[in-house]
């Protein structure tokens, strides 16, 4: 490899032009192959992470070149300081693993990147990073470091690798099909390279890239000249089936159990690369059977409702087009798909994205009114460096009713380190209106509403300001989007300052954070009206030798009354057999003191852990009162063989009233994950989950001590809040074969059971189960 032009990052010489070569070389993990030797070299690596700035303590070379159907890597990961972790993972289980993430943007100075990911053995963990956006608003918030990456996607590449004495090497090859890429021949494209070094906890880039940025793509270096790329005929077939079995209790057999078993599902998708840089894709009866169910959140404001992920494989392709601040698009509001379409690309510096889609009229979201059809539309312009500007439009229409919303979004950036973001959306829903007691034969109720943000980010590497002033009508209803809470508004104010010890000190890094929250309900913001919660939070970050991490905090918070949320409450006043009921009216105010320490592991080669706990005083929204609370979040990954790898999460909620320091709720939720790798594209997989959930009689118990009552907004009946329990448990097997995303075969198992009492196991009972397997098969049509 002497031949091989040589390219140090440290030295600042990033635009680097890699050799073409008329030739494809198998991949097979050995870099001793001619071409290689042809190859540029990317060296001279720095620290990102925890420090940024400083020479790579780990040496990494990088050789690189093209063919006219794919671009190859070939990775040498020296390592002279401690030992390699490398497993037999799945596909993107790879981040206890030292690793090696090849950041690309095809459409260089782009917002998006393609991210492909290996292990030292080549096993692959691929995504995308899309910059200006989150599902909260705009980009990240105060803290410095690299955008988030999203594992959503799946690309097909080629990798294998293997440990050496000195380190570890990895062969890489990715289709020029596999991903987007510009119209214009020669085009120049952005790289980064990122190595995470387990056992150090650090991270190094061959870029110099600064923590203080708010873009990490806009630091990239660029891949120049790139010639006569062919992506071939493009086109993807996907024929897939399933069928399921699903069990429950034989009708008029108390102890017969009884299966139903449907008719196979046949469907498929079709993907189809118009051009280099836009992509038509659909679909027919797709397969959205879950191959493993959501982890279950803990919900600690019940004004707050909670967002799982989409796992579905035909959103997920090409997902990040459709990211916009505050979630106007999610993708989960289309249940069940009969068929849909979906468009995306980019054509100059306009990104686009369309998605149509016929939802099922089984739907409980149809309301009885035909197939729900959602029409989804995303544009974004790049401006500069790293601004952009952006629109969308959704409509969902089902029997005469509708919801339609539009708006627009804009991130600048300036000096590097500075972004102002300003988004403004609209909704206007025509559906049917809610019967309640009393009221006539309904008809059509038509409401409109916006939602609105300003958020100003100030990344320095040691100072960095957060402010965000975000409203949501209530009237504003995002059918094809979600919403945490509508009928609010929120003030963010973050001031961070960061101190950095010198490299190898024991405390590498401190953070000091003081967040500022108010919230106001919606209609007392725009009469100038009083706050309903106000948050002082105080955090202090520190970042240890070696990768460990601790955390403490303490949080002053006032809740202000919400009727909303208690406008069915009402307190019994039991004279003899009669009782006569007063609408409840809670404090207009409640002080809480939160206490919080949070200590999170290095990534060893065997294990690692993260443990939260919250304590002090908390709101008791049950009772609308201050209570003690205990809430405890604890993860532990365990691996203890190369194939072999397993998750136990431990979540829990206690609260205990102040007044007699009785128990109000808790709620107990372990959850266990085990996978074990047959070989690399056959793994087996068992899950158990047990959510154990409590709720004492409720009372008034900070005043009157009255007991509470429900009242029902139908029927007008009063129902006492007595005591609730409820103890279940899920289980779950899965065999799978998925040798490249597309083709795969799963056969799996869920169980669901219950009992009376807690965690007694032995007098679980079964309520249900099933059975269910998939076949696909991806044709690449060349």
């Amino acid at each position: 490899m002497a031949g091989a032009a040589t390219y140090a990052g440290r030295d600042n010489r990033v635009d680097v032009r890699i050799p073409r070569m008329e030739a494809d070389i198998p991949v097979d993990g050995d870099l001793r192959a001619p071409a290689w030797r042809r190859a540029a070299a990317l060296t001279g690596f720095s620290e990102y992470q925890p420090i940024d700035g400083v020479p790579a303590r780990d040496s990494t070379r990088v050789l690189v070149w093209y063919s006219p159907r794919a671009i190859y890597f070939g990775i040498q990961a020296f390592e002279a300081h401690g030992p390699v972790h490398a497993t037999l993972a799945n596909r993107d289980k790879i981040d206890a693993d030292d690793n090696i993430m090849l950041v690309l943007t095809p459409f260089v100075r782009g917002r998006h990147a393609f991210v492909f990911g290996v292990n030292p053995l080549g096993i692959q963990e691929d995504g995308t990073i899309t910059e200006g956006v989150t599902n909260s608003g705009f980009g990240a918030t105060s803290q410095t470091g690299p955008p988030p990456l999203d594992l959503s996607a799946d690309f097909v590449y080629e990798s294998r690798g293997h440990l050496t004495p000195w380190g570890y090497e990895v062969e890489v090859r990715i289709p020029f099909r596999s991903i987007k890429y510009q119209a214009k021949d020669p085009q120049d494209w952005g790289l980064n390279i990122v190595r995470s070094v387990q056992h150090a906890g650090e991270l190094d880039t061959w870029v110099p890239t600064r923590l203080a940025a708010v873009s990490f793509l806009a630091q990239s270096g660029v891949l120049t000249g790139l010639t006569g790329l062919e992506r071939g005929r493009a086109v993807d077939l996907n024929p897939i089936i399933t069928q399921r079995a699903i069990g429950g209790p034989a009708v008029g057999q108390p102890a017969g159990w009884h299966y139903g078993v449907e008719r196979p599902q046949a469907g498929g998708n079709v993907r189809w690369g118009i051009t280099n840089n836009l992509i038509l894709d659909g679909t027919f009866r797709p397969d959205f059977a879950e191959v493993e169910s959501d982890a279950t959140q803990l919900r600690y404001d019940p004004r707050q409702a909670i967002q799982y992920p989409e796992k579905r494989p035909f959103f997920l392709d090409g997902i990040e087009q459709f990211n916009v601040p505050n979630n106007v698009i999610y993708t989960r509001q289309i249940l069940a798909p009969i068929e849909a379409t979906k468009l995306t690309g980019k054509v100059s510096n306009l990104n686009v994205a369309y998605l149509g889609a016929l939802d099922d009229e089984g739907s409980p979201r149809a309301g009885g009114l035909g197939h729900p059809m959602f029409t989804i539309l995303r544009v974004q312009h790049d401006i500069g460096e790293a601004s952009q500007i952006g629109a969308v439009a959704t409509d969902k229409e089902a029997g005469g009713s509708y919801n339609r919303v539009g708006g627009i979004d804009a991130r600048f950036t300036w000096d590097r380190i500075y972004s102002f973001g300003l988004q403004g959306v609209a909704s206007e829903t025509r559906a049917p209106a809610p019967v309640l007691l009393g009221s006539p034969t309904p008809g059509k109720r038509t409401g409109a509403g916006p939602l609105w943000e300003a958020r100003f980010i100030r990344g320095g590497r040691t100072f960095g300001m957060f402010y965000d002033l975000q409203g949501i009508d209530p009237e504003y209803q995002p059918d094809a989007g979600f919403i945490g809470r509508a009928g609010v508004v929120n003030l963010n104010v973050d001031h961070r300052y960061t101190f950095y010890l010198p490299s190898g000190s024991f405390l590498q890094a401190f953070n000091a954070d003081f967040l500022f929250v108010n919230i106001w309900r919606y209609r007392d913001f725009t009469n100038a009206g009083a706050t309903e919660d106000r948050k002082y939070h105080f955090t202090g970050v520190a970042t240890l030798f070696g990768g460990w991490t601790l955390t403490g905090g303490i949080f002053l918070e006032h809740f202000g009354y919400d009727p909303s949320l208690y406008a069915n409450y009402y307190l019994g006043h039991i004279t003899g057999h009669d009782t006569t009921f007063t609408h409840y009216v809670g404090t207009s105010t409640i002080p809480n003191t939160d206490c919080l320490v949070t200590l999170q592991s290095p990534q060893f080669a065997k294990f690692d852990f993260r443990v939260n706990y919250v304590t002090c005083r908390d709101e008791n929204f049950f009772e609308w009162a201050s209570a003690d609370i205990s809430n405890t979040s604890i993860t532990l990954d365990w691996r203890p063989t190369p194939r072999l790898r397993s998750q136990l999460t431990y979540n829990a909620q206690f609260y205990h009233r102040r007044s007699d320091h009785s128990l109000v709720a808790n709620t107990r939720i372990p959850r266990l994950d085990v996978e074990y790798q047959l070989s690399r594209p056959i793994f087996v997989r068992i899950v158990g989950q047990y959510d154990a959930t409590y709720r004492d009689n409720l009372r008034d118990a900070s005043r009157t001590d009255l007991p509470i009552f429900i009242r029902d907004p139908v029927t007008g009946a009063y129902a006492r809040a007595t005591r609730f329990a409820s103890n279940q448990f899920q289980a779950q097997a899965l065999f799978a074969y998925q040798p490249i995303p597309g083709t795969v075969a799963f056969v799996g198992y869920g169980n669901n059971l219950t009992e009376a009492d807690p965690f007694r196991l032995l007098t679980l009972r079964r309520t249900s189960d099933s059975f269910f397997v998939k076949f696909s098969y991806l044709v690449r049509m060349q």
